[in-house]
C-alpha cells in the first residue's frame, strides 16, 4: 500500500484514509502517537469541563432564589455538587494536564514518543467507559447524594440501596487506574528518552512539573482505591464488613484519613503542572531567563512533600486531638513558603524584562494575582479555631474555587493559547482571547468573591435553601456564574474556527523567544517530532536590545 506523509503531527495515512472519513477516524482513535493522544486528552476533557460548567449553572441557578427554584425534589440538588467535582477534577483538569504533557513533554526532552505508546493509548481509552460508569447513575435515575467525597455514613448506610453509588466508585476507580499508567509512562520517558547532553537540572520547568506530579499520583492513587474498595466491600456485604460501621466495630473518621490522604495531594496533581505552564509563559513573553530555575524546581518538589503532611487539616472538627490539629496547622502554614518561592520567582522574571501581553501572558498574569487570593485564604482556613468557626461553609467554596479555578483553568488557559500554534498550525484570533481572558478574570471574580462574605455570616455549603438575607449575595454570584460560563464557549469557538481558517503559525511564533525544544520543530511538529535525534546545548541570552523584536536568545556554542 502506497503511504504518504501527512501534514505534522499526523501520522502516515494510506490514499483511502485521506478520502475515507471512517478510516481517517479509525486512525485517530486507534493512534501511539503521543501528540494526536494529547489532543484527544484536551477534546475529551473540554466536553467534560462543559458538562460539569453545566451542572455549575444548575447549581447556581438553583441558589440564585431561596425556596424551590429548578428542583421540586432536593435529592436531585443533593447529586448535583458530587456529580460536578467529579466531573471537573477527575475527567477535566487532571485528563487536561495529562494532555498537555503527552503533547509537550516528548518534544521537551528530544524524545521521539512516550515510553510506551500503546499503554499511552490505552490510559486515555479507559477514560471514556469510566466517565460513562461514573454518572451512570443518570440514566438509571438512581443517583448519589454524598457529594464527591462519598463520606460514611451517608455513602454506605443511608444511600447504601443506591445502584448509582456504585457505579460512582466504581469509575473513580477506573481513572485511578488511568491515572497510574500514565504516571509510569511519563517517568519512564522522562527519565530514560530524554535527548544526548540533557541533565536533570536542564529540563524545562514544564517536564519538572509533569516528574513530581506523575510521583505524586504514583504514592496517593493506591490509597484512595483502597479507601474506594472498603467502601464496596461494606456497602455490598453489609454484615461481612464494617471498615466505616461503627455498629460492627469500624469507623467512619478512617475513611476521612484515607480519602484526604489523597485528596490533599491530587489539589496540588491539579495545580503543579499549571506552575509548570507558568513558567514557560512567563520567561518567554517576559524575554527573560526564569528567575532561580533551580530553586523553582526544588520548591515544587516541597510542595509535593508537605502536600501528604497536610491532609488533616480537613479534618479540625473531627474530634481529632488537639496536639494533632496544632501539628498540621503549623506545617499547613509551611506550605506556603515554597509556594510563594514561586511566585516571587515570576515576578522576578518579569521584573526588568521587555514584556509582551498577548493572551497567554494575561492568563499568566491573571493566574498570579488570582492564585495569590486563594492561597491567602487558605492560610486563613489553615488556623484551627478560624477554620472550625468557617468548616463547611461558602468560604471554604471560594477558597477552593479561587485556587482551582486559578490555579488549574486559568493557567490550562494560558497553556493551550501558548502552545496552540504549536499543536494546529494555525494561529488563534487574539482579540477574542483577550476578550476571553477580561470575561473569565472579571466574572471569576464577580462569581466567588462574595462567597466570602457569605461563609463568613454562616451560610452554609451543600444546601438546598438559606436564609434569606444571602439571596442579594447569590443572585449576584449566580449571574456571574451564568457570564463565566458562556466565556468559555467564546474559547472553544475561537479555537475551533482558527483550527481551520485560523493564520498559519510560524515554528517560534512568540517572536523568536520560546527557547525550548517544542520551538525548534516545524508547527505542527512531525510524526517522529526530530528528524535525526537532537543534542541538548543551553540556550544563553544575547546582550542586544529590548526593542529589538526577536532574536533574544541563541544556543551556547
Amino acid at each position: 500500500m502506497t503511504e504518504i506523509k501527512a501534514k505534522g503531527y499526523l501520522s502516515p495515512l494510506t490514499e483511502e484514509a485521506k478520502t475515507n472519513k471512517w478510516l481517517y477516524l479509525k486512525e485517530w482513535l486507534c493512534t501511539t502517537d503521543a501528540k494526536r493522544i494529547g489532543v484527544l486528552y484536551l477534546a475529551f476533557s473540554a466536553v467534560m469541563g462543559l458538562f460539569g460548567g453545566i451542572l455549575s449553572i444548575l447549581i447556581r441557578i438553583e441558589l440564585a432564589h431561596h425556596g424551590p427554584v429548578l428542583f421540586a425534589d432536593p435529592s436531585l440538588y443533593n447529586a448535583l455538587p458530587g456529580f460536578h467535582a467529579t466531573a471537573m477534577i477527575f475527567f477535566f483538569i487532571i485528563p487536561a494536564f495529562t494532555g498537555a504533557g503527552n503533547f509537550v513533554v516528548p518534544i521537551q526532552i528530544g524524545a521521539p514518543d512516550m515510553a510506551f505508546p500503546r499503554l499511552n493509548l490505552a490510559a486515555f481509552w479507559i477514560l471514556p467507559p469510566a466517565a460513562l460508569v461514573t454518572f451512570f447513575g443518570f440514566f438509571i435515575n438512581s443517583l448519589p447524594e454524598f457529594g464527591w467525597t462519598g463520606y460514611p455514613p451517608l455513602s454506605n448506610n443511608v444511600y447504601s440501596g443506591m445502584l448509582g453509588a456504585d457505579f460512582w466508585v466504581l469509575g473513580l476507580v477506573l481513572v485511578g487506574v488511568s491515572s497510574t499508567m500514565a504516571a509510569v509512562n511519563f517517568l519512564a520517558t522522562i527519565f530514560n528518552m530524554r535527548c544526548k547532553g540533557m541533565k536533570l537540572f536542564q529540563l524545562p520547568l514544564f517536564t519538572w512539573s509533569i516528574i513530581v506530579t506523575s510521583f505524586l499520583i504514583l504514592a496517593a492513587t493506591p490509597v484512595l482505591t483502597s479507601a474506594l474498595l472498603m467502601l464496596t466491600f461494606e456497602r455490598m456485604f453489609p454484615g461481612v464488613f464494617h471498615f466505616f460501621n461503627p455498629a460492627g466495630g469500624g469507623d467512619p473518621v478512617l475513611y476521612q484519613h484515607l480519602f484526604w490522604f489523597y485528596s490533599h495531594p491530587a489539589v496540588y496533581i491539579m495545580i503543579l503542572p499549571g506552575f509548570g505552564i507558568i513558567s514557560s509563559v512567563v520567561q518567554t513573553f517576559s524575554r527573560k531567563h526564569i528567575f532561580g530555575y533551580v530553586l523553582m524546581a526544588w520548591s515544587m518538589m516541597a510542595i509535593a512533600v508537605l502536600g501528604f503532611v497536610v491532609w488533616a487539616h480537613h479534618m479540625y472538627t473531627t474530634g481529632i486531638a488537639l496536639e494533632v490539629r496544632v501539628g498540621f496547622m503549623f506545617l499547613t502554614m509551611l506550605i506556603a513558603v515554597p509556594t510563594g518561592i514561586k511566585i516571587f520567582s515570576w515576578m522576578a522574571t518579569m521584573w526588568g524584562g521587555s514584556l509582551k501581553f498577548d493572551t497567554p501572558m494575561l492568563f499568566a498574569i491573571g493566574f498570579i494575582a488570582m492564585f495569590t487570593l486563594g492561597g491567602l485564604s487558605g492560610v486563613v482556613l489553615a488556623s484551627v479555631s478560624v477554620d472550625i468557626q468557617l468548616h463547611d461553609t461558602y468560604y471554604v467554596v471560594a477558597h477552593i474555587h479561587y485556587v482551582l479555578v486559578a490555579g488549574s483553568m486559568l493557567t490550562l488557559f494560558a497553556g493551550l493559547y501558548y502552545w496552540y500554534p504549536k499543536v494546529s498550525g494555525k494561529m488563534y484570533n487574539e482579540f477574542w482571547g483577550r476578550v476571553h481572558f477580561w470575561l473569565t478574570a472579571i466574572f471569576l471574580n464577580v462569581t466567588f468573591f462574595l462567597q466570602h462574605w457569605m461563609g463568613v455570616a454562616g451560610m452554609p455549603r451543600r444546601y438546598y435553601d438559606y436564609d434569606p438575607q444571602f439571596e442579594w449575595a447569590n443572585m449576584i454570584s449566580s449571574g456571574g456564574a451564568v457570564v463565566l460560563f458562556l466565556a468559555q464557549l467564546i474559547f472553544v469557538a475561537n479555537l475551533v474556527w482558527s483550527w481551520k481558517y485560523g493564520e498559519d503559525a510560524e515554528d517560534n511564533h512568540w517572536y523568536g523567544d520560546g527557547i525550548h525544544l517544542e520551538w525548534m520543530v516545524p508547527s505542527p511538529p512531525d510524526h517522529h517530532n526530530f528528524p535525526e535525534p537532537p543534542e541538548w546545548k543551553p540556550i544563553i541570552r544575547q546582550h542586544v536590545s529590548a526593542d529589538q523584536p526577536g532574536g533574544l536568545w541563541h544556543r551556547q556554542q
